[in-house]
């Protein structure tokens, strides 16, 4: 019996926006992160800038520009507070674009965060569906050369994240989730477990975007915000106070009859000069979240609604399990946290649903009536982080540990056992 398969898991989910992470057992993680990395510039220049001959000051300058970095919101207040660090965002729309930062951010997530040997745990890390295998190798590498971790399982974020509502009463492992996170949304369906990778949609519409679009309604109003602080305040205007509206015009009728009770204050203190600042929070309350509805109001490049992508996806899946889909819509990722999403979302996939079901009674002069069918959209408390926690529940059960890579199987074949990560029957 392998120690290591005695200690929880660790279980690690990188985002784009941000990075959820703890022990398997858990119940929420123990640490939600940016996903951000500051590097100091000045030891990387200063390296490069030594003569040739003087080798040693060169190594030394390598070595302290690998020792001094900041990740979380430690970073972020470093690259406010001085002008030497520079921030990069390892993810970018779910995809791993800077392995050299995504490593350093890996290694203080271990020393800094959990404080675990990594030697001493298995882990379990996220990647989002359309990944590629290649990815998949890097990440197997770093984990079993830089960290020398005993075991290490890779899994589809949307797999975990119906997994997260698997309940001992009622396992259902068929389902779509619906993941939208800072950088990407995917659409994706599951049967038994198992993604069903033809039928994978994605929208170029996420969170950072329902941001930027309240920053843009902010500055075109002429909202008095210091330009260097209007994406961050933009950001916590959006997790605070939006919320999802059944009815457009009804909403603006609302705010203009009664504008004390819908308009909020936002009160803040301007980085540069200490100054205090406040300002109105109107129409993009609700606007925001709208984006994801009648894409159009925020660009021209991508206009389907996200229920008619659902509704595709569903529709372009085996007809034996289109009934099961549609009655189980899981939402994962913080940008489904938008008060009273899962309703206006079921809703408007309902209309698509029985519009459809009425048009083929009409062909068929209703001669033929059809089951009506019943579409649910799921929503949990904890879908925030509900593929953190699907990950927390499944690296729980014993079976994990027999489909972890080990590290003797890497050093036998290679990075290449990482391509493939059997989905393990522990839940059934």
């Amino acid at each position: 019996m392998d120690p290591a398969a005695s200690r929880p898991a660790v279980v690690i989910d990188n985002g784009s926006g941000y990075t959820k992470m703890g022990f398997a057992g858990n119940v929420e993680p123990c640490f939600i992160a940016p996903t951000v990395v500051a590097i100091n510039e000045s030891f990387l220049n200063q390296s490069r800038n030594s003569s040739k001959g003087n080798w040693v000051a060169q190594h030394n300058a390598g070595v302290m520009a690998d020792l001094d970095f900041f990740i979380g919101d430690d970073a972020l207040s470093k690259s406010r507070s001085s002008s030497t660090y520079n921030l990069t965002y390892p993810i970018k729309h779910g995809q791993v674009e800077n392995w050299d930062a995504m490593e350093r951010f890996w290694q203080q997530c271990i020393f800094n965060y959990l404080r675990c040997d990594p030697e001493d745990h298995y882990f379990l890390l996220t990647e989002s569906p359309l990944t590629a295998p290649e990815s998949r190798e890097y990440t197997g590498e770093i984990m079993f050369e830089t960290f020398n971790v005993p075991g290490l399982y890779i899994g589809v974020n949307s797999v975990l994240a119906l997994a997260a509502g698997y309940t001992t009463s009622k396992c259902e492992m068929t389902g779509v989730v619906v993941d939208i996170g800072d950088g990407a949304t995917h659409i994706v369906p599951v049967a038994d477990g198992y993604v069903i990778g033809s039928s994978i949609k994605s929208v170029p519409i996420a969170g950072k975007d329902v941001t930027l679009f309240v920053q843009q309604l902010m500055r075109e109003r002429g909202e008095n915000i210091p330009p260097e602080d209007s994406f961050e305040v933009a950001r916590k205007v959006k997790e605070m106070h939006c919320y999802t509206c059944s009815d457009i015009v009804k909403e603006f009728n609302k705010h203009d009859k009664e504008p004390a009770k819908y308009i909020k204050q936002w009160r803040g203190v301007k980085p540069k000069t200490g100054a205090p600042y406040s300002c109105d929070i109107g129409y993009e309350r609700f606007l925001g979240p709208e984006v994801f509805f009648n894409p159009e109001i925020y660009s021209s490049d991508f206009t389907t609604p996200l229920p008619v992508v659902i509704d595709k996806c569903i529709q372009s899946a085996p007809i034996d399990t289109r009934r099961s889909l549609y009655k189980n819509i899981v939402l994962s990722g913080g940008s489904t946290m938008f008060k009273d999403f899962h309703r206006r979302l079921q809703r408007d996939i309902k209309k698509i649903v029985d519009a459809r079901v009425l048009a083929a009674e009409a062909r068929l002069n209703g001669e033929i009536k059809s089951h009506p069918v019943e579409v649910n959209v799921l929503s949990h408390p904890i879908q925030r982080f509900a593929v953190w926690f699907g990950g927390s529940v499944l690296a729980s059960t014993p079976e994990f540990f027999t489909a972890c890579h080990t590290k003797a199987e890497y050093e036998e074949y290679g990075a290449s056992i990482c391509r493939t990560n059997p989905v393990f029957k522990g839940m059934y």
